[in-house]
């Protein structure tokens, strides 16, 4: 049926060729909790850059690069870290060598390896894990119906039969060493039959004799994105409540980013039960990516959840990545991009400048520093300072940006405090040079642009003041004597009126540029006033600036220069 205020038609794209995820996997819903439930603690993150991460880089990382990440990692606070796949090259290999031998693993980190189900292979890692004080060697497998029937060309029971015998050899290899722990991932978990996830994981239980002092972990990736992320999470639950020996088993997670949703699945899935999320810094990975830790964490943080990692610094962070991974953060990065704390747009920058007022406003009034003070500022969910980050690049100007963000820059990089009226009045001066230039106005090409059009174009217009001097002839009543000079004449004029400057304006209206002054005020060793002048053609307000150490001065430089820009009006 066509709807009135929906003119959609359809396309031409083969979308029959795809199935939904309720003919490809069943997923048994008796009951929803995680829809009401609430993350109150971090769960445990385990980076995986430098196993999954690396094996999707172009230019895999060597054993320098691995241990610059490894390094960082571990000063985030991260307490267990996937550090290779020993079995797949001599890299991978080595390095996990390298931190056996170089005790480079500090006594609170636990390694992880990642093995799949064969006795070679698994042999192999353990030759890497030697003289490691502690491990989790982790066992994968596929398990899903078109990965057993298409890659394994297996049925269910000798996929188990694998596993078993996998698992079985894992556990004499690892003897009566207390450091070392099992986990075990079910790959292509989300398409899995759920009794089959069941029998897997159960079974692996049972033979690796798993409880609560030696736990085993179940890690149920989404390794291929199927469904929406309620999906991820019902089957997550669906685990969560019916994994035998509950209290013996670590449930892990493992999103990947095929639909774009992979932070989603994530966090609904530490609702549903999950107790431990793997996934990569800025979200590194094979096709879209792993999931990101970095947004996972900082999504917390920003719910005054405490991450349990340091992201503080996150410019660091990003470098080091970037180095390693050869590979660029995206600038509009949830927290770490470049512009992710920058606004453009008028309406938004207003908002933050006002803002950041407010919450200066409330820190005093707290008796705290700002950065104490409770965060509540629009379009900032944090307070960049918290990560590392300055307020230099969170107001930038251009063709779509408004009064606020002028004013804020030539404030926080100039001490110019525009008055709220004038503003209007620069922003469409600024917006002309934008326009016409096609790009953004840097801090100082403000700056100039203020000085040109007030202190300079305002000051040498049409009316010049050559001298001028101002006294108290009674309480109240000043008189303003002065030496003005146009294009065609010079001469001396006076006027009177209860302040230095309604005497000075009276002197203007006598020299035939009748001025009436509506606001003045200042900021610093600058002065602002707005002037309505009567012309020929008729009434005109303007702003005007000036600049001088005298507070007097300065004010009466701004009322020349609002007269003189009146009258190009």
């Amino acid at each position: 049926m066509t709807l009135l205020w929906n003119p959609q038609r359809p396309s031409p794209m083969p979308y029959h060729r795809y199935r939904p995820f309720h003919e490809r996997v069943d997923v048994p819903v008796a009951e929803r909790g995680w829809p009401a439930a609430r993350i109150e603690r971090a769960p445990l993150w385990v980076p995986v850059d430098l196993r999954d991460g690396n094996q999707a880089l172009a230019e895999p990382m060597d054993t320098p690069r691995k241990r610059r990440l490894f390094d960082l990692l571990v000063r985030l606070g991260f307490k267990e870290i996937e550090v290779g796949y020993p079995s797949a090259s001599r890299t991978d290999f080595d390095f996990v060598r390298h931190l056996a031998a170089g005790g480079a693993v500090p006594d609170d980190v636990t390694p992880v390896v990642f093995t799949p189900a064969r006795h070679d292979l698994i042999d192999r890692t353990f030759e890497a894990i030697e003289g490691m004080p502690r491990a989790v060697v982790h066992l994968y497998i596929a398990t899903s119906p078109v990965w057993r029937e298409v890659v394994l060309r297996r049925d269910r029971a000798e996929v188990w039969r694998t596993v078993r015998e996998a698992a079985a050899h894992m556990a004499r290899r690892a003897g009566d060493t207390p450091g070392v722990r099992f986990q075990f991932s079910p790959e292509t978990y989300n398409l899995t039959e759920p009794d089959f996830v069941l029998e897997l994981c159960d079974g692996l239980t049972e033979l690796w004799d798993a409880c609560p002092d030696r736990p085993v972990t179940h890690n149920l990736p989404a390794t291929v994105e199927i469904a929406t992320p309620n999906v991820y999470a019902d089957q997550i639950e669906y685990a969560h409540r019916h994994l035998a020996r509950r209290d013996s088993v670590i449930l892990s997670v493992h999103p990947h980013n095929d639909r774009g949703t992979g932070v989603a699945c994530a966090e609904l899935a530490v609702l549903a039960g999950a107790q431990r999320v793997e996934g990569c810094l800025f979200g590194n990975g094979e096709r879209t990516g792993n999931v990101d830790l970095v947004t996972l964490a900082l999504n917390l943080f920003a719910q005054g959840v405490d991450p349990m990692v340091d992201f503080g610094d996150i410019d660091t962070v990003r470098e080091t990545v970037e180095a390693c991974n050869r590979l660029p953060v995206h600038p509009r990065h949830p927290y770490a991009g470049e512009l992710v704390h920058t606004a453009f747009s008028g309406t938004h920058q207003d908002a933050i400048s006002k803002g950041f007022e407010e919450h200066a406003r409330r820190a005093e009034e707290l008796g705290v520093p700002g950065s104490q003070a409770p965060w509540s500022v629009p379009y900032l969910p944090v307070d960049p300072a918290d990560l590392g980050r300055s307020y230099e690049a969170v107001i930038r100007v251009n063709s779509q940006s408004g009064k606020g963000g002028s004013a804020y820059l030539l404030r926080t990089h100039h001490g110019i405090d525009l008055p709220e009226g004038m503003r209007p009045e620069f922003a469409r001066l600024v917006q002309e040079v934008t326009d016409a230039s096609g790009r953004e106005a840097t801090p100082k090409e403000l700056y100039d642009l203020f000085r040109a059009a007030y202190l300079s174009e305002g000051a040498g217009g049409e009316v010049r003041l050559d001298s001028w001097s101002v006294h108290e002839e009674a309480p109240g009543r000043h008189r303003f004597v002065c030496t003005l000079r146009t294009a065609d004449r010079t001469g001396d004029h006076e006027g009177t009126g209860p302040g230095p400057l309604t005497a000075f304006a009276d002197a203007l209206t006598g020299a035939g540029h009748p001025t009436r002054i509506l606001t003045v005020t200042g900021s610093g060793p600058y002065a602002f006033a707005e002037c309505r002048v009567s012309q020929a053609n008729g009434p005109a307000t303007a702003w005007g600036a000036a600049e001088d150490p005298s507070p007097l001065a300065a004010s009466v430089g701004a009322v020349l220069c609002a007269v003189n820009r009146a009258a190009v009006r």
